[in-house]
């Protein structure tokens, strides 16, 4: 059987409130994660869902528990080097904003030493990948891009040193309604065909739903269920299945609002 990509084994984290009381964001949580696989964690606010990812890159530590990465404990590897292998993409898309298009995506490369020929090529490779045109669009600035324009820079500056692993917090909940759902098919296709395994943070079941091949459902720090859509059907769960009630009752009204919306 081939080992998970990104293993998780009895993992808890807690942080200090303003009051100096801990309070537990992580709680005894173990997930593995397999190679190439697409796995969505959901939750509302304070799940613990964006920290349980940011343990995988050492963004934070763990208090408890084991966090490994292809095999290797993260607590033995250097926190900048292992950012430097992961892919993230932040909600907002995170560019820095004194920087070009192409500077943005470029910067992991050049950091590791890249020649300024193979940085160029993968910028202009990447721009393609995230449909956007090179010429157009790789000296500009952030602020002149749109928001979906921004988060697909986002994607590419992720995909750029060549990751096995990208890690994704609310990739497109900052975006419209048809920019989310069009980026969102766009990474699902580039997961399949860069091989990538991914793990993306949301609170929208109904987009883990149409992305994930599995889905984790958190709450108050604790891992409720794990699985395929449908086996979280077969929870018992009453928060899961409320999760899974919600895209149900929306479909449902929207048949009703829009007859024959749903025929091909």
């Amino acid at each position: 059987m081939t080992a998970p990509l990104i293993c998780y084994a009895h993992v808890s984290k807690s942080f200090a409130d303003g009051a100096g009381a801990r309070v537990v964001a992580v709680d005894d949580v173990s997930l593995d994660v397999a190679d190439g696989e697409f796995l969505a964690i959901v939750g509302s606010s304070g799940s613990g869902k964006t920290t349980l990812l940011r343990l995988a890159n050492r963004l934070t530590d763990a208090d408890a528990g084991t966090v490994t990465i292809e095999g290797e404990d993260v607590r033995n590897i250097d926190p900048v080097g292992l950012r430097r292998r992961i892919g993230y993409v932040f909600q907002s898309g995170g560019l820095f904003p004194h920087m070009s298009v192409a500077d943005n995506i470029g910067i992991t490369p050049r950091l590791l030493g890249w020649p300024a020929g193979r940085i160029a090529s993968r910028v202009a490779e990447l721009l393609a990948l995230v449909r956007l045109d090179g010429d157009g669009h790789r000296h500009r600035m952030p602020h002149e891009l749109s928001g979906g324009q921004r988060q697909r820079v986002g994607v590419a500056r992720a995909l750029a040193a060549e990751p096995r692993i990208v890690l994704m917090d609310e990739p497109f909940g900052a975006l419209d309604p048809l920019t989310r759902d069009a980026l969102g098919e766009d990474y699902r296709s580039l997961h399949r065909q860069l091989g990538l395994t991914t793990v993306m943070i949301t609170h929208d079941m109904t987009e883990a739903l149409l992305l994930a091949d599995r889905i984790a459902v958190m709450r108050g720090g604790k891992l409720l269920a794990l699985g395929r859509p449908a086996e979280l059907a077969e929870s018992r769960d009453a928060y899961v299945l409320e999760l899974l009630r919600t895209p149900r009752r929306q479909a449902e009204r929207i048949n009703t609002l829009l007859p024959g919306a749903g025929a091909a």
